[in-house]
């Protein structure tokens, strides 16, 4: 009984490698990564764009050909700058070009069927640059009843390479799309900085601390009321000559509020365009981090008097 196991075995095996031999015989289609580095550039000239990239090639072939492809990472092509640089801040390697370099990282039966990108595009500067500062993009939500008190950038500026069209146009780099939501504790991110294919960033990755605090709704008393467009020799007095404002704000932030943090005016010209008993009074500015900030009152009586 185990002479006829082995036996059958034998056979198994025979007649699998039989088969592996004819469908590794057989022509494929299969998409391929080449890696292209950019070679021979100047120490004057800074790439904005990727010096190693990858190119997607089709190809067609035997299957042990193709199988051999698959696991054998070593192709790659190296692109002469000084071959394909137009002058102009950018260089060009066209799709016959490019087949021709990857044809020689192949073996001679393979048929190159297409390549994604079907051109190769790089851009350069001389050494150009500016500081930008950065921001965060996307959806940062943390839970309910708190809010993102301070956002802190590390670093909170990167340098950009570009031609200088691109330099004086870009004013600030954004991160991508950050989706981060339900949180209550500080929240640290490691992300990528978003830029055009032609721009070049240093650091290309940042970290930002989103730090949050428990909203509260409190008031803060005493805050002076302000006259402006007085003319001179006048003094405009109020009754009363402080006011209260509530808000919404966070719990820490509070602690160090003072009423001189707020802005509230009088407007001489609106007085005397529109004589009346009592005076318009306004909220022209609150501090950062303060939402939904209302006088206690919107009215006052008030008296002028010459100096």
């Amino acid at each position: 009984m185990s002479k006829q196991i082995l036996i059958f075995l034998f056979f198994l095996v025979l007649s699998g490698v039989f088969w592996l031999f004819l469908t590794l015989n057989e022509s494929y289609e299969q998409e391929i990564k080449v890696i292209y580095k950019i070679k021979g550039i100047p120490k004057n000239v800074v790439l904005t764009s990727h010096e190693i990239d990858t190119i997607r090639v089709t190809i067609r072939d035997k299957g042990w050909v193709i199988l051999r492809y698959l696991y054998n990472d070593y192709r790659s092509v190296n692109i002469n700058y000084k071959n394909y640089d137009r002058g102009n801040g950018s260089g060009i390697a066209s799709s016959s070009e490019i087949k021709r370099l990857i044809a020689k990282q192949l073996e001679t039966s393979t048929i190159v069927n297409s390549i994604k990108p079907d051109r190769l595009e790089f851009f350069y500067n001389n050494g150009e640059r500016k500081r930008v500062p950065v921001r965060w993009a996307g959806r940062v939500i943390p839970e309910q009843l708190y809010f993102i008190s301070h956002v802190q950038y590390m670093p909170d500026s990167v340098d950009i390479y570009s031609s200088r069209e691109k330099l004086d146009s870009i004013k600030v780099i954004y991160t991508e799309a950050l989706n981060y939501a339900g949180f209550r504790d500080t929240l640290i991110v490691d992300c990528k900085l978003s830029h055009q294919k032609d721009v070049k960033v240093v650091p290309e990755n940042i970290r930002i601390g989103f730090y949050t605090d428990v909203l509260t709704e409190e008031s803060i008393d005493g805050v002076p009321i302000k006259a402006i467009n007085m003319p001179e020799g006048k003094v405009l007095r109020t009754f009363p000559p402080k006011v209260k404002i509530r808000f919404i704000t966070g719990v820490s932030q509070f602690r160090t509020l003072r009423p001189e943090d707020f802005i509230v005016i009088a407007d001489y010209k609106e007085i005397s365009q529109h004589p009346s008993e009592k005076c318009n009074i306004y909220l022209k500015t609150v501090p950062h981090g303060i939402s939904r900030a209302t006088l206690e009152t919107k009215k006052v009586d008030y008296l002028i008097e010459e100096e």
